[in-house]
Formats: structure tokens, C-alpha cells, sequence
């Protein structure tokens, strides 16, 4: 039948078959997102991990479903520019008055680059400008709700949190806003002039992520703004206010690109980023949309960033620093805070992995808890760059190394599969770069790394220095997973003792080794810290040596627990829990400092 339609005849029922497929994937994202407050009141967290993992597959599955559907309705005229050029139009005025309009944007994309494995971009079948634009919008009613001031700071607290909906109650309400209230005037007196809040304008929407659910809002004393969020815990007893974070630094790390995403129903996604980019100016505005769960758009705007920054820097691509990989190229420029990430065609012979195994760990990655610790990495494909915005080292190891993932020609470099991350600084180089106190915080926060990985399930295989980085922030993470596997999966054995002097003295294994056999003795061999800095870890982390505490957590994943990691300080934590977590040396499996 569809070989009788006319062009614009396929294109109104192409256009029409994706906004409604749009439709669907926003009524099932929106279904699983608002599980959320549920899953918090039950305190469900094993249903809250099945959700996030829902949600994280759900933009792949529409996708597929609306490619074939389009597919067939097109019939051997589904790869017609001229068809897709005219579906273009028609979706976009179907969508143009959308709260989610950006979104459906990106979901259009999505389908045209499936069909047609775009190479670069292509404006006449492909939105290219919606990160630019700024569609005029219709607000009923803002994203936040406003507060003026009270009779006093804790009145105000005790204000803000009985405005939020819960289906269950407060441990002790008045106790947590005073608490909350002392933190907030202390932090007044230290900051600025005027000690009293004009006014704060929380989010009304809650922000939920694993056991913790969070009110992110700001709060204005005289020509000063800050930043106010409550991280809120349900306990047996009821929900208690367990952090206070007054700091864009600390929301910073909150909204990191180190974590999961948030689950947070937000009918109007660009307001709430803009929101929040208030609170956070440093943040990118894709690393906002990442962050609340819109991944796929956040990729569209972390291109529109790469493409402006091409724009206004003269800087080429250049090898990143540290040492160079056995699986990977990876580049940067000089100017520029991300890293691009190549699978080579060929690994290091002590690399026993496939480039499929790869990009699975990878896919793992994504979908995990990723505890503060695990890097996130966007995956792109199809990129093409003018040849001249690459240094000559760099196209040699590309074009020798990484043949199959690069197209190179007289004027452009084609990358067809890449992984773009933030760029940190290798832990290695930057142990020799800083000065003495803080090379020895971040020794003890590299071994806390090692610990919140293991929690979640999460071993990273190889813990050289190289592999784990350092944040702006100062924390430390980890990025290179080729040979990252489950925690649960791994066989943490003792070295057995030798029979014989000859099988003391042999430089191979005098025992039979299996392939996920781990000797957790062995590790203080392989960590390149010396000196001060390896009494150090030792001192704070020698349980890492030992194999009862690998089995500890084994034992603790496979009975179910979900051991906390909270994303923040321990001094930033309220009650006497907080307080005893912060005189605590942290050396008990898997519990983290932040």
C-alpha cells in the first residue's frame, strides 16, 4: 500500500508514527521514574536498582520498535532523503510546542541515524540546531516553589520539608530542621554580611537516587545566593535529614558525572536544568541533562559543546597524557576538559579480552551503580572531524593502531565508534604533580575508591595507578575498564603454602591458577606507591590484603545488602550517626566517606 502514497502522504504517517512512539517512551520513562517515591517510602531499594536498570534500556528498546515500524511503513523507500527531509518538517511542527520539544528532537535523531548511519550530521534529515535554540514556552507555574522568610531559619526548614509528600512520616521533624537550621546560620556568619534567608525556591519535585531521596532548591540572603539541598534517608524509624549540603562544590559532587542518574519527574526538563545550572555554573548543561536520567539528549548537547569549542580554539587533538594504553587510543585537546576513547584493532598480548568484551564491560559500566567512582562514558559514533584538527602523532597511532574504529582522508577523520569521557588527571602523574598533603589524601581516597567499587559489586581488575584518576574536586575514580569484572564472580584465594624449598624459590606458580583466581597478598606489589606514600595506604587500607575482607563483601552482595555510599562528606552528615561516622577510620568493608 505504501508504494500508492505519496511522498508527503509517507511523510505525515512517518512523522505521525514517531511522535507517537515519542509519546510512548516519555508515558513509560514518566511510569518508571515516578516509581521512585514509592520505592523510597517501602524502602524497596532492590526494586528502585531493577528500576534504574528499566529505564536505562528503555531508550534502545523504542528506538529499535519505531525503527522497524518506520522501516516497514516506508517499504523500500525508508532511505528516501527526499521522504525523510519532508518527515523532518512534519515532526518537528508536531512537536514544536512540546514542553519535552528538545527531547523529541533527539528522539528524531535517534531514528534518522539508525536508518541511515549518518556520518557527521546531516541537516536535512536531522535537527542540528536544537541545542542552540531557545523555543518560547508557556509556563503555568515555575519548577520551584518559593519561601519567604519565617521567624526563624529552622521555622523555614521545618517549612520547606512539610511541603513535600511522603507516604511516610518524619522521624523527628522539629530536630532535623533545627539541626539543618544551625548548619545554615553557621554557614551565614562565615559567608556573608546579613545572617537571615530572604527567601528560598526549592525544586518541587523530588530528586531520587538508590536509598536516598533529595530536595535541591537555593536559598537568597541579601545580594547572595547559595545553594540548598537536603539529602533525606528513610530509616525504620521514619525519614530523617541526614545531610545538609550549603556548597556548590558539594552539589557539584552530588550531580557528578562519576553517578548514577537521578530518577526525577520533570515535566519541563529544560527549566529544571536551567535550575540547576544556577546552583552549579561550572556544570555543562549536558552533564545536567545526563544527570536527571535524559542521557540520550545530554550526548546531543555534549556534541553541540565539542562542535562550539571547535569553533573558538585553535587547539588540535592531541594523545592524552599518561601512559598509553593497551586496548585503547585515547585523545584530548589541550583546552578542552574530555577525553576520546578508540577501541585499537589489536591488544597487548597479556590483554586476554575481544573488542566485544570491551564494549560489553563498558555497557556494564553504564548501567551500574557507579558509586562516585566509575567514570561515565558517552558512546558516539559516526563522528567526523576536519583532518587539520589533528596532530600528526596522534593520526600515525590511529591510522596504525586503531585502523577499523578510524576512516582517514585528504581532508576529514572519520571516528566510528568512540567513547567520550571527562578528562581527570592519571592518579600516577598526579601523585609526582602536588604537594605532599595532598598526594597522601588522595593515597587514602584510591584505596576508599577501591572499597566503594567492591560494595556495589564492582572489582576493577587491574588497580595500577594509571587506571584511576583525579577530579577537580580531588576525588578519585576509575576509568579504565577492560578487565573490570563483577565482584561475585571472582575467586579471592590465599597464596598456598610451598611443599618444598625448590617450589619456594620458583618465579612461576608451584599451584594451579584459575582464570578469575585473585590473591589479595600479592596487591601491595602491584600498586606503584612507594615509600611514605605505600606506608600510608598500608596503614589505612591493609584490609585490602587480606582475603576474608573480599569475601566479607561477597558474602554481604550475595545475601542482598546494598551497603551505603553516600555522596557527601561524613562531616556534612547530621545526628549522632554523622558524628560517629566522621571520628571513625572507615576500615570497615566497603563503607565509604562520601
Amino acid at each position: 500500500m505504501t508504494n500508492d502514497l505519496t511522498p508527503n502522504n509517507l511523510s505525515e504517517l512517518a512523522a505521525k508514527a514517531i511522535r507517537h512512539a515519542f509519546d510512548l517512551y516519555q508515558t513509560r520513562y514518566g511510569s518508571i521514574t515516578q516509581r521512585a517515591g514509592m520505592r523510597f517510602a517501602q524502602r524497596d531499594w532492590r526494586g528502585m536498582q531493577a528500576d534504574a536498570r528499566e529505564r536505562l534500556d528503555l531508550y534502545k528498546n523504542v528506538v529499535d520498535e519505531t525503527v522497524a515500524q518506520v522501516n516497514k511503513l516506508l517499504g523500500d523507500r525508508h532511505t528516501d532523503t527526499r521522504i525523510w527531509a519532508k518527515t523532518k518538517v512534519a515532526y518537528g511542527a508536531l512537536v514544536a510546542k512540546l514542553n519535552l520539544w528538545e527531547l523529541a528532537e533527539t528522539f528524531f535523531n535517534s531514528i534518522t541515524r539508525r536508518i541511515f548511519a549518518t556520518v557527521g550530521v546531516n541537516p536535512q534529515i536531522e535537527f542540528v540546531d536544537t541545542c542552540s535554540r531557545i523555543q518560547p514556552l508557556q509556563i503555568v507555574q515555575p519548577v520551584y516553589r518559593t519561601r519567604e522568610r519565617a521567624e526563624s531559619t529552622a521555622a523555614l526548614i521545618e517549612h520547606i520539608l512539610t511541603d513535600y509528600e511522603f507516604d511516610v512520616g518524619y522521624e523527628n521533624l522539629q530536630r532535623d530542621a533545627q539541626a539543618v537550621a544551625e548548619q545554615v546560620d553557621k554557614h551565614l556568619m562565615k559567608t556573608v554580611a546579613s545572617a537571615g534567608i530572604d527567601r528560598t525556591e526549592m525544586i518541587t519535585s523530588v530528586l531520587y537516587r538508590g536509598k536516598g531521596a533529595y530536595l535541591v532548591g537555593r536559598f537568597f540572603s541579601g545580594s547572595d545566593q547559595f545553594p540548598l539541598v537536603l539529602a533525606l534517608l528513610n530509616t525504620p524509624e521514619g525519614i530523617v535529614v541526614d545531610a545538609v549540603l550549603l556548597q556548590e562544590n558539594e552539589v557539584s559532587i552530588l550531580f557528578s558525572f562519576t553517578r548514577s542518574y537521578f530518577h526525577v519527574d520533570a515535566k519541563r526538563p529544560a527549566e529544571l536544568v536551567g535550575f540547576l545550572k544556577s546552583i552549579m555554573p561550572q556544570k555543562r548543561i549536558a552533564e545536567l541533562y545526563i544527570s536527571i536520567g535524559y542521557n540520550k539528549h545530554g550526548k546531543s548537547e555534549l556534541y553541540c559543546d565539542l562542535l562550539q569549542h571547535l569553533a573558538s580554539s585553535d587547539e588540535k587533538f592531541e594523545i592524552a597524557e599518561g601512559e598509553k594504553g593497551m586496548v585503547m587510543e585515547v585523545f584530548t585537546m589541550p583546552d578542552y576538559d574530555l577525553v576520546f576513547k578508540v577501541i585499537r584493532d589489536q591488544f597487548s598480548s597479556t590483554k586476554r579480552t575481544t573488542r566485544e568484551e570491551v564494549m560489553a564491560k563498558y555497557d556494564l559500566v553504564f548501567k551500574h551503580d557507579r558509586a562516585g567512582r566509575l567514570v561515565d562514558a558517552q558512546e558516539f559514533e559516526h563522528l567526523e572531524f576536519d583532518r587539520s584538527r589533528f596532530s600528526g602523532e596522534l593520526l600515525d597511532r590511529l591510522e596504525s593502531l586503531a585502523a577499523k574504529g578510524v576512516e582517514v582522508d585528504e581532508n576529514h577523520v572519520v571516528i566510528r565508534h568512540v567513547y567520550v569521557e571527562r578528562r581527570v588527571t592519571p592518579l600516577n602523574l598526579y601523585l609526582h604533580e602536588v604537594e605532599k598533603t595532598r598526594a597522601q589524601a588522595a593515597v587514602v581516597d584510591y584505596g576508599r575508591a577501591i572499597k566503594d567499587m567492591a560494595a556495589t559489586n564492582i572489582f576493577p581488575g587491574d588497580m595500577l595507578l594509571k587506571n584511576f584518576g583525579v577530579t577537580r574536586h580531588g576525588r578519585v575514580v576509575f576509568y579504565d575498564y577492560d578487565e573490570l569484572m563483577l565482584l561475585s564472580e571472582c575467586n579471592f584465594r590465599k597464596i598456598p603454602q610451598p611443599r618444598s624449598h625448590d617450589e619456594e624459590l620458583s618465579e612461576e606458580p608451584w599451584f594451579a591458577v584459575g582464570e578469575n583466581d585473585i590473591f589479595p597478598e600479592e596487591f601491595q606489589n602491584f600498586l606503584g606507591l612507594k615509600d611514605e606514600l605505600k606506608a600510608l595506604f598500608v596503614e589505612e587500607h591493609s584490609d585490602l590484603f587480606e582475603t576474608d575482607f573480599w569475601q566479607q563483601i561477597q558474602v554481604r552482595i550475595n545475601a542482598g545488602r546494598i551497603i551505603d555510599i553516600f555522596p557527601y562528606e561524613r562531616s556534612r552528615r547530621l545526628g549522632q550517626s554523622g558524628q560517629q561516622a566522621a571520628s571513625s577510620k572507615n576500615k570497615k568493608p566497603g563503607v565509604s566517606s562520601q
